[in-house]
């Protein structure tokens, strides 16, 4: 019987996080050793082989602010975490709303944003469709870091040569002239991405500014080569408690554990 057993038998405050980084792994598996927590962890679906959790875990939508406030609801959530990806804007703002209606107390866990450093070249810009604006009207050579339902904006520059990197395949392939796949999961090594960049004679990197050490390679890479990088800024989130790292929210649940 695993610390999450023995948790639910001893009527222990039931945890929901909201998942898909390596902050909610990592939350996951802290909040599994110590027990003391009913856990669940909650995966959007989107990657079709993510990496395991020891934490029981389902797989996809809750259904709009409606969906996810019947199961905080009816599973007697009495704590949520939102450990989504920065870009996962929507869900942030649905776990707003749903906790504010269910009465459930909510924290989000968001990791920094990359900083500009001296050297970086940067073109920041608002979305992904001004994103590929930004590239500009002459053929360059662009490593793409965005996720796989996203590159499809790609297709309204036809004249750059891509180099799309994802976890999942792109299915179809992009209605462009001119791109190559690769399937990989980071984390990225600074010295294999200077080395990707290098032999596909990269000039442009699209990236969003997803913060954490595990893709940050390219980002220091482009500033040792003087590429430039097309970053695309996060989109605004709902104005709740949050912080930025795993021992942060076990601060958190400690302190609010008596509450619970």
């Amino acid at each position: 019987m695993n610390a999450s057993d023995k948790s639910r038998e001893a009527g222990a405050p039931r945890l929901l996080i909201l998942g898909g980084t390596a902050e909610a792994r990592e939350l996951a598996t802290a909040l599994q050793a110590r027990g003391g927590f009913a856990l669940s962890l909650s995966l959007a679906g989107r990657t079709r082989n993510p990496l395991p959790s020891d934490a029981p875990t389902r797989s996809g939508g809750f259904g709009g602010v409606e969906g996810l406030e019947a199961h905080l609801k009816a599973e007697r959530i009495d704590a949520l975490i939102d450990a989504t990806h920065p870009f996962a804007a929507t869900m942030s703002h649905n776990a707003a709303q749903a906790a504010r209606r269910a009465g459930v107390p909510l924290l989000a866990l968001l990791r920094p944003e990359w900083p500009r450093q001296p050297g970086d070249i940067w073109s920041e810009v608002a979305d992904i469709p001004e994103a590929v604006e930004k590239l500009g009207p002459a053929p360059r050579r662009v490593l793409v870091a965005l996720g796989r339902n996203e590159v499809r904006a790609l297709e309204a520059a036809p004249q750059h040569h891509y180099l799309v990197r994802s976890i999942d395949p792109v299915e179809p392939p992009l209605a462009v002239p001119q791109a190559r796949y690769i399937e990989a999961r980071g984390p990225f090594a600074e010295e294999d991405e200077h080395a990707l960049l290098t032999a596909h004679r990269i000039d442009a990197i699209l990236s969003k500014n997803s913060g954490g050490e595990a893709t940050y390679g390219k980002i220091a890479a482009a500033r040792a080569l003087g590429i430039e990088v097309v970053m695309v800024a996060r989109p605004p989130r709902p104005p709740v408690e949050t912080v930025a790292s795993v021992g942060e929210v076990l601060a958190w649940l400690k302190k609010f554990g008596r509450a619970l």
